[in-house]
């Protein structure tokens, strides 16, 4: 296929309900599409309980043609009763974990929050990240939510790890949209910049482990740029300790049900 921009009337959406093969599918993306540093987490593993809990929330959107799966994405239901700039600042790990867990006690969740969305190398360029967002917000009305949350992980942040969070989501382009590609992808489809979470993924490891994740070698204790990386990361040497702390920025899709028949 060619790197022209996909057709919506070309792709169709698959929820893990129905293709319970997008787990191992979403496995094998998260090596390819994330620095391996990403993918070391400890919240995330919750990802297993995403798939047997909550398959419904967990899609792809394949070309209709080679049934090719061209992207992936998760998103998890919560209960969050309190105004939108209330949004914790631990952002995405948060997210996650207190979708589990209101799984788990049976909360009824009342918004829909993204936690990722993969588009491999060879698919990207064309127009699939505006579809993925969409296809997020149409299964939140498919199951009668009427805000999507966002903790949103800017992709252009990282050529520019020593600028503020708070300073970069500032930046505009010539139409006045956010300058970052991702955050454009939202503000475009209507979302709207509820606030930075400063501590929205926390990774820690041992100063192998962080060797080993980057390739680099850290012989003393300081900040240290890494490719991939929006900020810094730590690593204290005395205390064989590393620690990346990632701020992402809060974006809400909201009123999604509006005109539509809830029931």
């Amino acid at each position: 296929m060619t790197k022209d921009n996909i057709k919506p009337t070309n792709l169709t959406i698959v929820t893990a309900a129905h293709r319970p093969e997008l787990e191992q599918i979403q496995t094998d993306m998260a090596g390819i599409s994330w620095p391996e540093f990403m993918l070391h987490d400890p919240v995330s593993r919750y990802f297993t309980e995403l798939f047997e809990y909550l398959p419904q929330y967990q899609y792809a959107i394949t070309h209709n043609e080679s049934g090719e799966v061209l992207a992936v994405g998760n998103c998890v239901p919560i209960h969050f009763a309190d105004a939108l700039d209330e949004l914790p600042d631990t952002g995405w790990d948060w997210a996650i974990e207190k979708g589990i867990k209101d799984f788990e006690a049976n909360r009824a969740h009342n918004c829909l929050c993204a936690l990722q969305i993969m588009i491999p190398p060879d698919s990207r360029g064309r127009g699939l990240s505006s579809h993925m967002v969409l296809a997020m917000m149409e299964i939140a009305r498919q199951n009668r939510l009427d805000t999507l949350i966002a903790p949103v992980r800017p992709n252009r942040k990282a050529e520019f790890p020593e600028t503020p969070m708070e300073e970069y989501v500032r930046r505009l382009d010539d139409d006045g949209l956010p300058f970052d590609p991702w955050m454009r992808v939202h503000a475009r489809l209507g979302a709207q910049v509820i606030k930075v979470c400063e501590q929205s993924m926390t990774i820690p490891g041992t100063v192998g482990e962080w060797e080993s994740w980057t390739g680099r070698r850290f012989k003393k204790s300081g900040r240290y740029v890494i490719p991939g990386a929006l900020v810094p990361i730590e690593v204290i040497c005395e205390d064989d300790s590393g620690r990346y702390i990632e701020p992402n920025v809060w974006m809400a899709h909201s009123n999604l049900l509006e005109g539509r028949q809830t029931g």
